[in-house]
């Protein structure tokens, strides 16, 4: 049963200390990263392909074209497929999406879905239905899926529970620790969710001092033993 490292990530479109964001990632040694507000404007590409490789990681899929959520990965994990996949919109409001990947960790296949929800409660709810039906489409039912991101609510409301129905909250059995923002916490707000063929072995907030300066939200760090 092999042991994943996966961190979810609001990088604040690396607008803070750039070098400290990949070193906070390399601290990790994650073996899948799903970052929220990658850049999403002008060199949108190579300011993701910077991010991946001073984080010793590569893209998988994302960016803009997935409403600014970017997933990488090491080299030793395989890509399957990928789908990026943008949400209805509503006027005035930011594009929403998510990126999916299908991939293949020492012979366990699974998916994982990073999302970075609306800061509007009823689009947020509209969007986790678009999230659910776009992974019933694109992903076969015998795969088991992660998500994780940046869901702009907080445990126990109608969004956050929706998302754990069918998948377990990593810290439903723990108190949930506070996530943003990063130098002075007073909310949770991040948050993974996974299928419950899948097994929790560690879950935290990754907060070494480079967080400061490294973006406003503070990394979740979680360890899975996938089927």
């Amino acid at each position: 049963m092999p042991s994943l490292r996966l961190m979810t990530y609001n990088v604040r479109s690396m607008r803070d200390d750039r070098a400290a964001l990949a070193r906070v990632i390399r601290s990790a040694q994650p073996d899948v990263v799903l970052v929220q507000e990658s850049p999403r404007f002008a060199r949108w590409r190579s300011l993701c392909a910077e991010l991946a490789r001073t984080s010793n990681l590569v893209v998988v899929s994302g960016g803009r074209r997935a409403g600014s959520n970017l997933i990488m990965s090491t080299l030793g994990v395989d890509v399957v497929a990928t789908h990026d996949v943008l949400f209805s919109k509503r006027p005035r409001l930011h594009q929403r999406g998510t990126a999916i990947a299908e991939l293949n960790y020492r012979g366990s296949s699974f998916a994982v879905a990073g999302v970075h929800l609306s800061l509007d409660a009823a689009e947020r709810a509209v969007h986790v239905g678009e999230l659910d039906a776009a992974l019933a489409r694109l992903v076969q039912a015998d795969i088991p899926v992660i998500v994780a991101g940046d869901i702009n609510d907080v445990p126990g409301s109608p969004v956050w529970s929706t998302l754990a129905v069918e998948r377990a909250d990593v810290f439903a059995a723990a108190a949930h620790p506070l996530t943003a923002p990063a130098k002075a916490p007073a909310k949770t707000i991040d948050g993974v969710f996974v299928d419950r063929r899948i097994t929790v072995a560690g879950a935290r907030v990754h907060n070494p001092a480079d967080t400061l300066v490294a973006s406003d939200h503070l990394p979740v760090l979680v360890e899975l033993d996938l089927p």
